[in-house]
Protein backbone atom coordinates (compact mmCIF):
# COMPACT_ATOMS: atom_id res chain seq x y z
CA UNK A 1 0.00 0.00 0.00
CA UNK A 2 1.35 3.43 -0.98
CA UNK A 3 1.73 6.31 1.48
CA UNK A 4 -1.62 8.12 1.98
CA UNK A 5 -1.79 11.66 0.60
CA UNK A 6 -4.43 12.52 3.21
CA UNK A 7 -4.81 11.21 6.75
CA UNK A 8 -7.60 12.26 9.10
CA UNK A 9 -7.01 10.94 12.59
CA UNK A 10 -9.56 11.06 15.42
CA UNK A 11 -11.04 14.34 14.11
CA UNK A 12 -13.77 16.08 16.11
CA UNK A 13 -15.54 19.34 15.27
CA UNK A 14 -17.46 21.42 17.78
CA UNK A 15 -19.52 24.55 17.18
CA UNK A 16 -20.05 26.97 20.05
CA UNK A 17 -19.04 26.69 23.67
CA UNK A 18 -20.40 25.48 26.98
CA UNK A 19 -23.99 24.25 27.18
CA UNK A 20 -24.72 25.59 23.67
CA UNK A 21 -21.91 23.56 22.07
CA UNK A 22 -22.80 21.15 19.27
CA UNK A 23 -20.48 18.25 18.39
CA UNK A 24 -20.94 17.97 14.62
CA UNK A 25 -18.14 15.44 14.05
CA UNK A 26 -17.00 12.91 16.63
CA UNK A 27 -13.62 11.14 16.44
CA UNK A 28 -13.58 10.41 12.70
CA UNK A 29 -10.55 8.67 11.15
CA UNK A 30 -9.77 7.71 7.53
CA UNK A 31 -6.99 7.94 4.95
CA UNK A 32 -6.83 8.41 1.17
CA UNK A 33 -4.12 7.36 -1.29
CA UNK A 34 -3.07 9.05 -4.52
CA UNK A 35 -5.18 8.07 -7.51
CA UNK A 36 -7.99 6.67 -5.34
CA UNK A 37 -11.53 7.85 -4.61
CA UNK A 38 -13.03 7.75 -1.12
CA UNK A 39 -16.75 8.46 -0.86
CA UNK A 40 -18.37 9.76 2.32
CA UNK A 41 -22.09 8.99 2.46
CA UNK A 42 -24.74 9.67 5.04
CA UNK A 43 -27.92 11.59 5.62
CA UNK A 44 -28.18 15.36 5.63
CA UNK A 45 -26.60 16.79 8.78
CA UNK A 46 -24.42 13.73 9.45
CA UNK A 47 -21.19 15.75 9.33
CA UNK A 48 -19.97 14.91 5.80
CA UNK A 49 -19.44 18.48 4.58
CA UNK A 50 -18.12 19.68 7.96
CA UNK A 51 -15.45 16.96 7.80
CA UNK A 52 -14.51 18.00 4.26
CA UNK A 53 -14.36 21.72 5.10
CA UNK A 54 -12.06 20.93 8.04
CA UNK A 55 -9.48 19.52 5.61
CA UNK A 56 -9.08 22.99 4.05
CA UNK A 57 -9.66 24.87 7.33
CA UNK A 58 -12.74 26.55 5.87
CA UNK A 59 -15.01 26.34 8.92
CA UNK A 60 -16.21 29.42 10.80
CA UNK A 61 -13.32 29.67 13.23
CA UNK A 62 -13.20 30.47 16.15
CA UNK A 63 -16.86 29.48 16.53
CA UNK A 64 -15.76 26.11 15.19
CA UNK A 65 -13.06 24.21 17.05
CA UNK A 66 -11.37 20.79 17.02
CA UNK A 67 -11.45 19.22 20.50
CA UNK A 68 -9.42 16.31 19.14
CA UNK A 69 -7.70 15.06 16.03
CA UNK A 70 -5.14 15.81 13.33
CA UNK A 71 -5.29 16.26 9.55
CA UNK A 72 -2.15 15.53 7.53
CA UNK A 73 -1.80 16.33 3.81
CA UNK A 74 1.43 15.14 2.21
CA UNK A 75 2.73 14.69 5.74
CA UNK A 76 2.03 18.31 6.75
CA UNK A 77 -0.28 19.11 9.65
CA UNK A 78 -3.10 21.22 8.15
CA UNK A 79 -4.46 22.28 11.54
CA UNK A 80 -1.06 23.82 12.40
CA UNK A 81 -0.56 25.72 9.11
CA UNK A 82 -0.30 29.52 9.05
CA UNK A 83 -2.32 31.67 6.61
CA UNK A 84 0.46 31.77 3.99
CA UNK A 85 0.69 27.97 3.88
CA UNK A 86 -3.09 27.66 3.71
CA UNK A 87 -3.26 30.07 0.74
CA UNK A 88 -0.72 27.91 -1.08
CA UNK A 89 -2.72 24.79 -0.24
CA UNK A 90 -6.21 26.00 -1.15
CA UNK A 91 -7.10 25.98 -4.83
CA UNK A 92 -3.69 24.69 -5.81
CA UNK A 93 -2.72 21.46 -4.05
CA UNK A 94 -6.26 20.90 -2.71
CA UNK A 95 -9.39 22.13 -4.48
CA UNK A 96 -13.04 21.88 -3.59
CA UNK A 97 -16.27 21.72 -5.55
CA UNK A 98 -18.84 23.27 -3.24
CA UNK A 99 -22.40 22.03 -2.86
CA UNK A 100 -24.18 25.31 -3.68
CA UNK A 101 -22.61 26.97 -6.74
CA UNK A 102 -24.82 30.07 -6.73
CA UNK A 103 -23.59 31.10 -3.29
CA UNK A 104 -20.00 29.99 -3.96
CA UNK A 105 -19.59 32.10 -7.12
CA UNK A 106 -19.17 35.87 -6.84
CA UNK A 107 -22.27 37.55 -8.35
CA UNK A 108 -20.27 40.69 -9.25
CA UNK A 109 -17.59 38.99 -11.34
CA UNK A 110 -17.71 37.31 -14.75
CA UNK A 111 -16.97 33.62 -15.20
CA UNK A 112 -13.68 34.49 -16.93
CA UNK A 113 -12.51 36.63 -14.00
CA UNK A 114 -13.42 34.03 -11.37
CA UNK A 115 -11.65 31.11 -13.05
CA UNK A 116 -8.77 33.40 -14.06
CA UNK A 117 -8.22 34.52 -10.47
CA UNK A 118 -7.07 31.06 -9.41
CA UNK A 119 -4.81 30.75 -12.48
CA UNK A 120 -3.18 34.11 -11.71
CA UNK A 121 -2.72 33.45 -7.98
CA UNK A 122 -1.04 30.08 -8.36
CA UNK A 123 0.42 30.04 -11.90
CA UNK A 124 0.69 33.74 -12.77
CA UNK A 125 -1.27 33.14 -15.99
CA UNK A 126 -2.74 36.33 -17.49
CA UNK A 127 -4.08 37.68 -20.78
CA UNK A 128 -4.48 35.37 -23.78
CA UNK A 129 -2.74 32.44 -22.05
CA UNK A 130 -5.22 32.57 -19.19
CA UNK A 131 -8.17 32.98 -21.56
CA UNK A 132 -7.03 29.96 -23.60
CA UNK A 133 -6.80 27.84 -20.44
CA UNK A 134 -10.24 29.03 -19.23
CA UNK A 135 -11.84 28.11 -22.56
CA UNK A 136 -10.12 24.71 -22.39
CA UNK A 137 -11.51 24.12 -18.89
CA UNK A 138 -15.06 25.17 -19.87
CA UNK A 139 -14.88 22.82 -22.86
CA UNK A 140 -13.70 20.02 -20.57
CA UNK A 141 -16.77 20.36 -18.33
CA UNK A 142 -19.21 20.54 -21.24
CA UNK A 143 -20.11 24.24 -21.46
CA UNK A 144 -21.32 24.82 -25.01
CA UNK A 145 -19.72 27.71 -26.91
CA UNK A 146 -17.48 28.68 -23.96
CA UNK A 147 -16.13 31.77 -25.76
CA UNK A 148 -19.61 33.30 -25.46
CA UNK A 149 -19.81 32.48 -21.75
CA UNK A 150 -16.60 34.21 -20.64
CA UNK A 151 -18.37 37.52 -19.98
CA UNK A 152 -21.43 35.91 -18.37
CA UNK A 153 -22.27 36.43 -14.70
CA UNK A 154 -23.43 33.53 -12.46
CA UNK A 155 -27.09 34.63 -12.54
CA UNK A 156 -27.06 34.31 -16.33
CA UNK A 157 -26.30 30.58 -16.15
CA UNK A 158 -28.54 27.64 -15.30
CA UNK A 159 -27.95 25.68 -12.09
CA UNK A 160 -26.16 22.91 -13.98
CA UNK A 161 -23.98 25.38 -15.87
CA UNK A 162 -22.98 27.07 -12.59
CA UNK A 163 -22.06 23.68 -11.19
CA UNK A 164 -19.87 23.00 -14.22
CA UNK A 165 -18.13 26.37 -13.79
CA UNK A 166 -17.39 25.41 -10.16
CA UNK A 167 -15.86 22.13 -11.37
CA UNK A 168 -13.75 24.01 -13.96
CA UNK A 169 -12.47 26.34 -11.20
CA UNK A 170 -11.59 23.40 -8.97
CA UNK A 171 -9.65 21.64 -11.75
CA UNK A 172 -7.89 24.78 -13.03
CA UNK A 173 -4.56 24.09 -11.28
CA UNK A 174 -4.71 20.29 -11.52
CA UNK A 175 -4.83 19.67 -7.75
CA UNK A 176 -3.38 16.64 -5.99
CA UNK A 177 -6.58 16.28 -3.93
CA UNK A 178 -10.06 17.19 -5.13
CA UNK A 179 -12.83 17.43 -2.53
CA UNK A 180 -16.12 17.11 -4.39
CA UNK A 181 -19.12 18.01 -2.19
CA UNK A 182 -22.22 16.84 -4.09
CA UNK A 183 -20.54 17.72 -7.44
CA UNK A 184 -23.41 16.52 -9.61
CA UNK A 185 -26.57 17.53 -7.70
CA UNK A 186 -27.50 20.20 -10.26
CA UNK A 187 -26.60 18.12 -13.32
CA UNK A 188 -28.82 15.97 -15.50
CA UNK A 189 -27.86 12.33 -15.84
CA UNK A 190 -26.13 12.62 -19.22
CA UNK A 191 -23.92 15.53 -18.11
CA UNK A 192 -23.38 13.84 -14.75
CA UNK A 193 -21.91 10.84 -16.56
CA UNK A 194 -19.69 13.10 -18.68
CA UNK A 195 -18.40 14.97 -15.60
CA UNK A 196 -17.73 11.80 -13.61
CA UNK A 197 -15.96 10.21 -16.59
CA UNK A 198 -13.92 13.43 -16.87
CA UNK A 199 -12.94 13.26 -13.19
CA UNK A 200 -12.00 9.59 -13.63
CA UNK A 201 -9.79 10.36 -16.64
CA UNK A 202 -8.11 13.32 -14.90
CA UNK A 203 -7.56 11.15 -11.86
CA UNK A 204 -5.73 8.57 -13.97
CA UNK A 205 -3.77 11.25 -15.85
CA UNK A 206 -2.72 13.29 -12.79
CA UNK A 207 -2.78 10.66 -10.05
CA UNK A 208 -5.31 12.88 -8.30
CA UNK A 209 -7.01 11.70 -5.12
CA UNK A 210 -10.74 12.43 -4.84
CA UNK A 211 -12.77 12.78 -1.66
CA UNK A 212 -16.35 12.44 -2.87
CA UNK A 213 -19.30 13.53 -0.75
CA UNK A 214 -22.60 12.46 -2.25
CA UNK A 215 -26.02 11.06 -1.50
CA UNK A 216 -26.18 9.29 -4.88
CA UNK A 217 -25.24 5.71 -4.14
CA UNK A 218 -25.23 4.82 -7.83
CA UNK A 219 -22.30 7.23 -8.29
CA UNK A 220 -20.53 5.73 -5.27
CA UNK A 221 -20.96 2.19 -6.58
CA UNK A 222 -19.40 3.03 -9.97
CA UNK A 223 -16.76 5.62 -9.09
CA UNK A 224 -15.48 5.10 -5.52
CA UNK A 225 -12.78 2.70 -4.36
CA UNK A 226 -13.66 3.04 -0.67
CA UNK A 227 -16.73 4.20 1.28
CA UNK A 228 -17.20 5.78 4.70
CA UNK A 229 -20.75 5.90 6.09
CA UNK A 230 -21.47 8.67 8.61
CA UNK A 231 -24.42 8.99 10.95
CA UNK A 232 -24.94 11.85 13.43
CA UNK A 233 -21.30 12.89 13.29
CA UNK A 234 -19.85 9.40 13.74
CA UNK A 235 -18.17 7.08 11.25
CA UNK A 236 -20.32 3.97 11.59
CA UNK A 237 -18.82 1.85 8.80
CA UNK A 238 -16.04 1.99 6.23
CA UNK A 239 -14.47 -0.39 3.74
CA UNK A 240 -13.96 -1.23 0.09
CA UNK A 241 -16.94 -0.25 -2.08
CA UNK A 242 -17.76 -3.73 -3.38
CA UNK A 243 -17.61 -5.27 0.10
CA UNK A 244 -19.73 -2.56 1.71
CA UNK A 245 -22.42 -2.68 -0.98
CA UNK A 246 -22.61 -6.48 -1.03
CA UNK A 247 -22.61 -6.98 2.74
CA UNK A 248 -23.26 -3.81 4.79
CA UNK A 249 -22.74 -4.46 8.50
CA UNK A 250 -24.27 -1.47 10.29
CA UNK A 251 -28.09 -1.08 10.41
CA UNK A 252 -27.83 2.52 9.17
CA UNK A 253 -25.76 1.50 6.12
CA UNK A 254 -28.30 -1.22 5.38
CA UNK A 255 -31.11 1.33 5.59
CA UNK A 256 -29.19 3.74 3.33
CA UNK A 257 -28.60 1.13 0.64
CA UNK A 258 -32.23 0.00 0.75
CA UNK A 259 -33.63 3.54 0.32
CA UNK A 260 -35.05 4.20 -3.14
CA UNK A 261 -37.95 6.46 -4.15
CA UNK A 262 -40.79 4.22 -5.27
CA UNK A 263 -44.56 4.05 -5.49
CA UNK A 264 -46.75 6.32 -7.58
CA UNK A 265 -48.81 9.46 -6.98
CA UNK A 266 -52.50 9.14 -6.12
CA UNK A 267 -54.69 8.75 -9.23
CA UNK A 268 -56.30 11.93 -10.52
CA UNK A 269 -59.93 12.46 -9.62
CA UNK A 270 -62.27 11.90 -12.53
CA UNK A 271 -63.22 15.20 -14.08
CA UNK A 272 -60.24 17.05 -12.55
CA UNK A 273 -60.23 20.58 -13.94
CA UNK A 274 -57.32 22.17 -15.76
CA UNK A 275 -55.68 24.62 -13.35
CA UNK A 276 -52.67 25.91 -15.33
CA UNK A 277 -52.02 26.03 -19.04
CA UNK A 278 -49.71 27.81 -21.45
CA UNK A 279 -49.81 28.20 -25.22
CA UNK A 280 -47.02 29.33 -27.56
CA UNK A 281 -44.83 30.09 -24.54
CA UNK A 282 -41.54 31.73 -25.50
CA UNK A 283 -38.65 33.13 -23.48
CA UNK A 284 -35.88 34.51 -25.68
CA UNK A 285 -32.83 36.24 -24.23
CA UNK A 286 -30.92 38.64 -26.53
CA UNK A 287 -27.26 37.59 -26.80
CA UNK A 288 -26.10 40.23 -29.30
CA UNK A 289 -27.38 43.74 -29.92
CA UNK A 290 -26.75 46.40 -32.53
CA UNK A 291 -25.14 49.74 -31.75
CA UNK A 292 -28.64 51.15 -31.17
CA UNK A 293 -29.61 48.34 -28.79
CA UNK A 294 -31.73 46.30 -31.20
CA UNK A 295 -31.39 42.54 -30.52
CA UNK A 296 -29.65 40.71 -33.36
CA UNK A 297 -29.31 37.21 -31.87
CA UNK A 298 -31.29 35.34 -29.21
CA UNK A 299 -30.81 32.44 -26.85
CA UNK A 300 -34.13 30.62 -27.22
CA UNK A 301 -34.44 29.27 -23.68
CA UNK A 302 -38.14 28.36 -24.13
CA UNK A 303 -39.32 28.15 -27.70
CA UNK A 304 -43.03 27.84 -28.50
CA UNK A 305 -44.06 25.41 -25.76
CA UNK A 306 -47.59 24.30 -24.80
CA UNK A 307 -48.33 22.98 -21.30
CA UNK A 308 -51.38 21.78 -19.36
CA UNK A 309 -51.74 20.89 -15.67
CA UNK A 310 -54.83 19.60 -13.86
CA UNK A 311 -55.85 20.02 -10.22
CA UNK A 312 -53.99 17.46 -8.07
CA UNK A 313 -51.69 16.46 -10.94
CA UNK A 314 -47.88 16.34 -11.05
CA UNK A 315 -46.18 17.17 -14.33
CA UNK A 316 -42.52 16.09 -14.32
CA UNK A 317 -40.18 18.13 -16.53
CA UNK A 318 -36.82 16.58 -17.36
CA UNK A 319 -33.97 17.47 -19.70
CA UNK A 320 -30.33 18.40 -19.70
CA UNK A 321 -28.91 21.41 -17.90
CA UNK A 322 -29.70 24.60 -19.84
CA UNK A 323 -32.63 23.01 -21.70
CA UNK A 324 -35.12 25.59 -20.37
CA UNK A 325 -36.80 23.61 -17.58
CA UNK A 326 -36.43 26.23 -14.85
CA UNK A 327 -37.03 29.13 -17.25
CA UNK A 328 -40.35 27.56 -18.22
CA UNK A 329 -41.42 27.23 -14.58
CA UNK A 330 -40.43 30.81 -13.77
CA UNK A 331 -42.31 32.11 -16.83
CA UNK A 332 -45.51 30.30 -15.82
CA UNK A 333 -45.26 31.90 -12.36
CA UNK A 334 -44.76 35.33 -14.00
CA UNK A 335 -41.36 35.67 -12.32
CA UNK A 336 -39.65 36.42 -15.64
CA UNK A 337 -40.91 38.06 -18.83
CA UNK A 338 -42.28 35.84 -21.57
CA UNK A 339 -44.42 35.80 -24.67
CA UNK A 340 -47.46 33.61 -25.17
CA UNK A 341 -50.68 32.93 -23.28
CA UNK A 342 -50.60 31.73 -19.64
CA UNK A 343 -53.81 30.73 -17.85
CA UNK A 344 -54.50 30.04 -14.15
CA UNK A 345 -57.95 28.66 -13.30
CA UNK A 346 -59.19 29.65 -16.78
CA UNK A 347 -58.05 33.28 -16.23
CA UNK A 348 -55.37 34.68 -18.49
CA UNK A 349 -52.53 36.04 -16.32
CA UNK A 350 -49.68 36.81 -18.74
CA UNK A 351 -51.18 40.26 -19.48
CA UNK A 352 -52.12 41.19 -15.89
CA UNK A 353 -50.33 44.14 -14.21
CA UNK A 354 -48.15 43.33 -11.19
CA UNK A 355 -50.70 44.63 -8.64
CA UNK A 356 -53.15 41.94 -9.84
CA UNK A 357 -50.47 39.22 -9.82
CA UNK A 358 -49.47 39.82 -6.18
CA UNK A 359 -52.69 38.36 -4.66
CA UNK A 360 -52.21 35.26 -6.85
CA UNK A 361 -48.78 34.59 -5.32
CA UNK A 362 -50.49 32.77 -2.43
CA UNK A 363 -51.90 30.26 -4.94
CA UNK A 364 -48.74 29.96 -7.07
CA UNK A 365 -45.63 29.05 -5.08
CA UNK A 366 -42.10 27.90 -5.89
CA UNK A 367 -39.31 25.91 -4.25
CA UNK A 368 -36.06 27.15 -5.75
CA UNK A 369 -33.14 24.95 -6.74
CA UNK A 370 -30.60 26.66 -4.47
CA UNK A 371 -32.07 26.76 -0.95
CA UNK A 372 -29.24 28.80 0.57
CA UNK A 373 -29.50 31.48 -2.09
CA UNK A 374 -33.28 31.74 -1.66
CA UNK A 375 -33.31 32.08 2.14
CA UNK A 376 -32.31 35.42 3.65
CA UNK A 377 -29.21 34.99 5.84
CA UNK A 378 -30.41 37.85 8.06
CA UNK A 379 -33.74 36.27 8.92
CA UNK A 380 -34.37 33.34 11.23
CA UNK A 381 -36.18 30.34 9.80
CA UNK A 382 -39.35 31.42 11.61
CA UNK A 383 -39.13 34.89 10.02
CA UNK A 384 -38.55 33.35 6.56
CA UNK A 385 -41.69 31.22 6.93
CA UNK A 386 -43.73 34.05 8.48
CA UNK A 387 -43.00 36.44 5.61
CA UNK A 388 -45.60 34.96 3.27
CA UNK A 389 -48.20 34.79 6.02
CA UNK A 390 -47.66 38.48 6.81
CA UNK A 391 -47.78 39.58 3.15
CA UNK A 392 -51.11 37.83 2.65
CA UNK A 393 -52.53 38.78 6.07
CA UNK A 394 -52.96 35.24 7.34
CA UNK A 395 -53.56 34.88 11.11
CA UNK A 396 -52.35 36.87 14.10
CA UNK A 397 -48.88 36.52 15.65
CA UNK A 398 -49.80 33.47 17.76
CA UNK A 399 -51.60 31.71 14.89
CA UNK A 400 -48.59 32.27 12.65
CA UNK A 401 -46.26 30.64 15.17
CA UNK A 402 -48.53 27.58 15.21
CA UNK A 403 -48.61 27.46 11.40
CA UNK A 404 -44.80 27.76 11.26
CA UNK A 405 -44.29 24.98 13.78
CA UNK A 406 -46.75 22.72 11.93
CA UNK A 407 -45.04 23.42 8.58
CA UNK A 408 -41.62 22.54 10.03
CA UNK A 409 -42.98 19.32 11.51
CA UNK A 410 -44.55 18.41 8.15
CA UNK A 411 -41.10 18.48 6.52
CA UNK A 412 -39.40 16.58 9.34
CA UNK A 413 -37.82 19.44 11.31
CA UNK A 414 -38.15 20.33 14.98
CA UNK A 415 -40.47 23.30 15.77
CA UNK A 416 -37.80 25.00 17.91
CA UNK A 417 -35.56 25.19 14.84
CA UNK A 418 -37.56 28.28 13.82
CA UNK A 419 -35.25 30.33 16.03
CA UNK A 420 -32.13 29.35 14.07
CA UNK A 421 -30.66 30.93 10.92
CA UNK A 422 -30.14 29.31 7.47
CA UNK A 423 -26.35 29.05 7.82
CA UNK A 424 -26.85 26.81 10.88
CA UNK A 425 -28.43 24.05 8.78
CA UNK A 426 -27.08 21.49 6.34
CA UNK A 427 -27.93 21.73 2.63
CA UNK A 428 -30.65 19.10 2.94
CA UNK A 429 -32.21 20.79 5.96
CA UNK A 430 -32.28 24.13 4.11
CA UNK A 431 -34.08 22.42 1.24
CA UNK A 432 -36.75 21.19 3.65
CA UNK A 433 -37.12 24.72 5.04
CA UNK A 434 -37.70 25.97 1.47
CA UNK A 435 -40.39 23.33 0.96
CA UNK A 436 -42.03 24.32 4.26
CA UNK A 437 -42.06 27.98 3.19
CA UNK A 438 -43.98 27.09 0.03
CA UNK A 439 -46.36 24.66 1.76
CA UNK A 440 -47.30 27.01 4.62
CA UNK A 441 -49.59 29.05 2.33
CA UNK A 442 -51.40 25.89 1.11
CA UNK A 443 -51.17 27.00 -2.54
CA UNK A 444 -52.97 25.40 -5.48
CA UNK A 445 -49.80 25.09 -7.60
CA UNK A 446 -46.15 24.65 -6.60
CA UNK A 447 -43.24 24.71 -9.03
CA UNK A 448 -40.64 22.42 -7.47
CA UNK A 449 -37.24 23.16 -9.03
CA UNK A 450 -34.89 20.29 -8.13
CA UNK A 451 -36.44 20.00 -4.63
CA UNK A 452 -34.58 16.80 -3.74
CA UNK A 453 -31.22 17.49 -5.39
CA UNK A 454 -29.50 18.34 -2.09
CA UNK A 455 -31.03 15.44 -0.16
CA UNK A 456 -29.65 11.98 0.54
CA UNK A 457 -31.70 8.98 -0.56
CA UNK A 458 -33.29 8.29 2.84
CA UNK A 459 -34.54 11.89 3.09
CA UNK A 460 -35.52 11.90 -0.61
CA UNK A 461 -37.84 8.99 0.12
CA UNK A 462 -39.33 10.93 3.06
CA UNK A 463 -39.77 14.12 0.99
CA UNK A 464 -41.36 12.24 -1.94
CA UNK A 465 -43.81 10.60 0.47
CA UNK A 466 -44.42 13.98 2.15
CA UNK A 467 -45.11 15.77 -1.14
CA UNK A 468 -47.46 13.00 -2.30
CA UNK A 469 -49.35 12.99 1.01
CA UNK A 470 -49.72 16.78 0.96
CA UNK A 471 -50.88 16.63 -2.64
CA UNK A 472 -53.48 14.03 -1.73
CA UNK A 473 -54.61 16.03 1.33
CA UNK A 474 -54.78 19.50 -0.21
CA UNK A 475 -55.21 18.65 -3.95
CA UNK A 476 -52.09 20.71 -4.82
CA UNK A 477 -50.73 20.55 -8.37
CA UNK A 478 -46.99 20.26 -8.89
CA UNK A 479 -44.70 21.18 -11.75
CA UNK A 480 -41.78 18.96 -10.77
CA UNK A 481 -38.47 19.93 -12.40
CA UNK A 482 -35.68 17.44 -11.81
CA UNK A 483 -32.82 15.52 -13.39
CA UNK A 484 -33.32 12.60 -10.97
CA UNK A 485 -35.46 10.26 -13.04
CA UNK A 486 -36.08 7.84 -10.16
CA UNK A 487 -37.72 10.66 -8.19
CA UNK A 488 -39.61 11.93 -11.27
CA UNK A 489 -41.00 8.43 -11.84
CA UNK A 490 -42.22 8.20 -8.22
CA UNK A 491 -43.75 11.69 -8.21
CA UNK A 492 -45.28 12.34 -11.62
CA UNK A 493 -48.51 11.53 -13.42
CA UNK A 494 -47.09 12.79 -16.71
CA UNK A 495 -43.56 13.59 -17.89
CA UNK A 496 -42.38 16.19 -20.38
CA UNK A 497 -38.89 15.88 -21.87
CA UNK A 498 -37.34 19.15 -23.09
CA UNK A 499 -34.17 19.87 -25.05
CA UNK A 500 -32.86 23.27 -26.14
CA UNK A 501 -36.13 24.97 -25.26
CA UNK A 502 -38.44 22.57 -27.11
CA UNK A 503 -40.56 19.57 -26.08
CA UNK A 504 -39.11 16.40 -27.60
CA UNK A 505 -41.53 13.97 -25.92
CA UNK A 506 -44.51 14.03 -23.54
CA UNK A 507 -46.48 11.08 -22.19
CA UNK A 508 -47.87 9.43 -19.09
CA UNK A 509 -45.12 8.38 -16.69
CA UNK A 510 -45.67 4.66 -17.21
CA UNK A 511 -45.69 4.95 -20.99
CA UNK A 512 -42.64 7.20 -21.19
CA UNK A 513 -40.50 5.09 -18.87
CA UNK A 514 -41.53 1.76 -20.36
CA UNK A 515 -41.49 2.79 -24.01
CA UNK A 516 -39.60 6.01 -24.77
CA UNK A 517 -40.17 7.15 -28.34
CA UNK A 518 -37.23 9.46 -29.04
CA UNK A 519 -33.51 8.74 -29.04
CA UNK A 520 -32.87 11.59 -26.60
CA UNK A 521 -35.31 10.18 -24.01
CA UNK A 522 -33.78 6.74 -24.43
CA UNK A 523 -30.32 8.24 -23.78
CA UNK A 524 -31.58 9.94 -20.60
CA UNK A 525 -33.15 6.75 -19.27
CA UNK A 526 -30.11 4.63 -20.11
CA UNK A 527 -27.82 7.08 -18.31
CA UNK A 528 -30.09 7.14 -15.25
CA UNK A 529 -30.72 3.44 -14.79
CA UNK A 530 -27.63 1.74 -16.21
Amino acid sequence: MSQPILTVDNLSVRFGEGSAAVDAVKSVSFSLERGKTLAIVGESGSGKSVTALSIMRLLAYPKASHPSGAIHFNGNDVLAMDEQALRELRGNQVSMIFQEPMTSLNPLHTIEKQIGESLWLHKQLTGSAARERIIELLNLVGIREPEKRLKSYPHELSGGQRQRVMIAMALANEPQLLIADEPTTALDVTVEKQILDLLDSLQQKLGMAILLITHDLNIVRHHADYVCAMYRGELVEHGATDALFSAPQHPYTQQLLAAEPNGTPAPLESGAQEIVSAENLRVWFPTRKSFFGKPLEYLKAVDDIALQLKAGETLGIVGESGSGKTTMGMAILRLISSQGDIFFQQQRIDNLPQRHITPLRRELQVVFQDPYGSLSPRMSVGECLAEGLEVHGIGDAQARIQLIEKALEEVGLEPEMRHRYPHEFSGGQRQRISIARALILKPKVIVLDEPTSALDRTVQVQIVDLLRNIQRKYKISYIFISHDLAVVKAMSHRVMVVKKGKIVEENSTDALFSSPQTEYTQTLLNAAFS
